[in-house]
C-alpha cells in the first residue's frame, strides 16, 4: 500500500465543497503525512467549474501533479475532461446521477465507480439546502474509508472547520460516517493500492497554513501599525488577516487600537498614504496584486528618490490587464524590481513558503527603515491562498532595525546634518522623525532634484552625484538582504528558482536523478542579487532558471547584471496559471540535457 498519491475533486464554485476539501486536507495533515493543497477556482460567479487538488507523499513531495491517481467528479460540465485527467489505472469516482460516456472509459482505462451521494445523505436532514452541502461530506467519508484515515482524526478536523458553528458539526459527522459505511459495504472488494500510513508524531513541529495568513501574522510581529489598501484578489485576505490579529494583539492597556487600517479610494492613494505614514515614523505597508502595483508606480519612485521607508506586499496573479485573477504566476518580478520611471531599482523579497512570509513581515520593515527606501515583497496566489505545510513560526528574537534615525541627543554629534548626505559611505543618509525637539532636526523631503540638505536644485552634477549615491545604497542592500538557500554537491548543473516554484524542485531533482542527472540548487530570496549568487554562477557549467512567466524575467535580470554568465543560463518556463509541477520542470531539463 502506497502513501504517495494525488486527489482531484471537481465541483462547482459555491457548492460548499471548499469546507469539505479543507476538512480532508486537515485530516491528512493530522494523520502525520506530508500534504499540500491547491484550490483552482473561477474568478467570476458561482456555478462555474472549480477543482481542488490534494497531494500526499511519504517522501515529502507536496507540489501539484497534472495526472491525479484519484478523481472525484461532482460536476457534469467537466466530466469528460476530469475522466481524461486520471492517471492510467487510477480511480475515477463520480456522482451516479451523472451519465458517464462508456466509450470514453474504454479509451482511457481506469477504475470507474458511480456512487449515489444524494441517497447516502438523504436521511440525515430534512433541509434541502443542507443536504446539498452534506453530499460533499459523503465523498469525504468514502475517501476516508478507502484511505484508512482514522475516524477520530476526521472528527477533530470537522470540529476545527466548523468552530463557532457547532449546530452543523453533528450532521457533517453523520454524512462522513454514512460515506464510510457505504464504502465499507460496497467497495470492500475494490483493488485500491493507496493508504494513509498514519504517523502519530509526523506533524509535530509543523502547521498547516496559507501564505497570506502567515504574512498578516508576520506584519503584526514585525511592528506594522499602518495598513492602507484597496481590495484586490488575491491579496485581500492578507489585510483582513492583519485586521483580525491587530484587533486582538495590537491594543493599548486601556483597550484603544494601536494600529490603523485604511481602505483608500484606489491603489495610488493607498501607497501615497503609506509613504506619508513612513515619513512620520510608522511601519506602514499596503497589499495589492499586479494591476494595483502598476498604479503605484509613480509613488514608488517618490519613495525611492525621496528615501522614505515603505512596504508593498504584492500577491501576484496572471496578467497583463485583468488577466486571470484567480490563477497564479510570477510575472511581476521585473516590474517590481524597476517600478517607476527613470533609473529605479528596489529591494524585492521573494518568500517561498509560509514561514518565509511570516519572517518577511519583519524583514521588509527592517530593510525599508535601514535603507530608507521602498521594499516590495513578491508572493503569489499559490503561496498566498493555498494551504501549505510549514515549520512552526518562532517568536522574533532580533529587535527592530530602525536604521539611521537621529534624536535630540545624537543630533549633537551631527552638526552638519544633511538629510541626503552620505556621511558613512554606504549610500544611506541619516534622518530625523517629525516631532524631534531640536532646531537641527527639520529638513525638506523632496521628490524633485535636491542636494545633500534637501534644497531644490537642477544642477546636473548634483543630480548625478545623488543618483550615484542611491546606487551605492543598492550595493549596501546586497549585504543586508536574506542570503539565497544553496545546496551544493559539486555538480556541473545548477538550478536557480524563487518563490512558490520552490515547492516542486525537490521532486523534480528526484525525477532527474532517476535518469542519471544530479543537480545543485540555489533558491533566490531577494533582489538585488546577493553576493553568494556570484559564486554559484561561477561554479556551474550550465544553469537552469525556473520561473513562472513567459518572458524569463529572472533570467533576464541575471543576464543584465551578470553578463559573464549569460551563455550558461537556460530557461525553464511555465505560464499557464496553474501551480508548477515537478514533471514539467524535470522533463524540460532532461530534454535539454539529452536525457529524456
Amino acid at each position: 500500500m502506497k502513501t504517495d498519491f494525488s486527489i482531484q475533486v471537481a465541483t462547482v464554485n459555491g457548492s460548499g465543497s471548499q469546507s469539505s476539501n479543507q476538512i480532508l486536507v486537515r485530516a491528512l495533515f493530522r494523520s502525520g503525512v506530508p500534504v499540500g493543497a491547491k484550490n483552482l477556482f473561477p474568478s467570476n460567479i458561482a456555478g462555474l467549474p472549480t477543482w481542488f487538488t490534494i497531494r500526499v507523499s511519504d517522501q515529502g513531495f507536496t507540489a501539484r501533479t497534472d495526472n491525479p491517481e484519484i478523481v472525484v467528479a461532482m460536476n457534469p460540465q467537466t466530466l469528460g475532461e476530469d475522466l481524461k485527467s486520471v492517471r492510467r489505472n487510477g480511480l475515477f469516482i463520480y456522482n451516479s446521477e451523472m451519465k458517464v460516456d462508456a466509450a470514453a472509459v474504454e479509451d482511457h482505462p481506469v477504475k470507474t465507480i458511480g456512487i449515489p451521494f444524494k441517497d447516502i445523505v438523504s436521511s440525515i436532514s430534512d433541509s434541502v439546502r443542507l443536504k446539498k452541502l452534506l453530499i460533499n461530506m459523503a465523498y469525504v467519508g468514502v475517501l476516508a474509508e478507502l484511505l484508512k484515515i482514522p475516524e477520530e482524526t476526521l472528527a477533530d478536523s470537522i470540529s476545527h472547520q466548523f468552530k463557532g458553528k457547532e449546530s452543523v458539526i453533528a450532521p457533517n459527522r453523520e454524512a462522513v460516517l454514512a460515506g464510510r459505511a457505504y464504502a465499507r459495504e460496497h467497495l470492500k472488494d475494490l483493488d485500491f493500492p493507496y493508504e494513509v500510513n498514519a504517523r502519530p508524531q509526523g506533524s509535530a513541529g509543523k502547521i498547516l497554513i496559507d501564505g497570506n495568513t502567515s504574512a498578516s501574522l508576520g506584519l503584526v510581529f514585525g511592528g506594522c501599525t499602518v495598513v492602507c489598501w484597496y481590495p484586490i484578489t488575491p491579496s485581500s485576505s492578507l489585510v483582513e488577516g492583519f485586521s483580525k490579529y491587530a484587533e486582538k494583539y495590537r491594543r493599548t492597556r486601556d483597550g484603544k487600537a494601536d494600529f490603523s487600517v485604511v481602505q483608500a479610494e484606489d491603489e495610488l492613494a493607498s501607497i501615497s498614504m503609506v509613504i506619508g505614514a513612513g515619513w512620520a515614523g510608522a511601519r506602514a505597508m499596503t497589499a495589492t496584486s499586479g494591476p494595483g502595483l502598476s498604479l503605484m508606480a509613480e509613488a514608488a519612485g517618490l519613495a525611492y528618490y525621496a528615501e522614505v521607508p515603505a512596504v508593498i506586499w504584492n500577491v501576484q496573479r496572471v496578467g497583463p490587464s485583468t488577466g486571470l485573477p484567480t490563477r497564479t504566476l510570477q510575472g511581476d518580478l521585473l516590474s517590481a524590481y524597476t517600478l517607476s520611471h527613470g533609473d529605479t531599482r528596489h529591494v524585492v523579497l521573494l518568500p517561498a513558503n509560509p514561514k518565509d512570509c511570516f519572517e518577511d513581515g519583519q524583514n521588509a520593515f527592517d530593510l525599508a527603515e535601514r535603507l530608507q527606501t521602498l521594499v516590495i515583497v513578491l508572493s503569489d496566489l499559490d503561496l498566498g491562498m493555498n494551504l501549505h505545510m510549514s515549520q512552526e513560526f518562532s517568536y522574533p528574537e532580533k529587535p527592530f532595525d530602525r536604521g539611521k534615525v537621529l534624536d535630540e541627543e545624537t543630533l549633537k554629534t551631527h552638526a552638519a546634518f544633511g538629510r541626503y548626505k552620505d556621511a558613512d559611505g554606504d549610500g544611506i543618509p541619516y534622518r530625523t522623525l517629525p516631532g524631534t525637539e531640536s532646531d537641527a532636526a527639520g529638513y525638506f523631503t523632496r521628490g524633485s532634484g535636491h542636494d545633500e540638505f534637501g534644497n531644490y536644485t537642477e544642477s546636473n552634477k548634483v543630480y548625478k552625484s545623488n543618483m550615484d549615491r542611491l546606487a551605492r545604497k543598492l550595493e549596501t542592500a546586497r549585504t543586508l538582504i536574506p542570503a539565497p538557500r544553496i545546496e551544493s554537491r559539486g555538480e556541473k548543473v545548477g538550478l536557480i528558482y524563487f518563490g512558490s516554484s520552490s515547492e516542486c524542485v525537490p521532486e523534480a531533482r528526484f525525477l532527474m536523478e532517476q535518469k542519471g542527472l544530479r543537480t545543485d540548487t540555489l533558491q533566490l530570496r531577494a533582489l538585488p542579487l546577493h553576493k553568494e549568487v556570484d559564486n554559484f554562477l561561477k561554479d556551474h557549467e550550465r544553469l537552469y532558471v525556473i520561473e513562472q512567466n513567459r518572458d524569463a524575467q529572472l533570467a533576464g535580470i541575471l543576464r543584465m547584471e551578470k553578463p559573464e554568465a549569460a551563455t550558461k543560463l537556460f530557461s525553464v518556463l511555465e505560464y499557464d496559471g496553474l501551480p508548477l509541477t515537478a514533471r514539467h520542470v524535470a522533463g524540460e531539463i532532461l530534454t535539454k540535457e539529452g536525457k529524456a
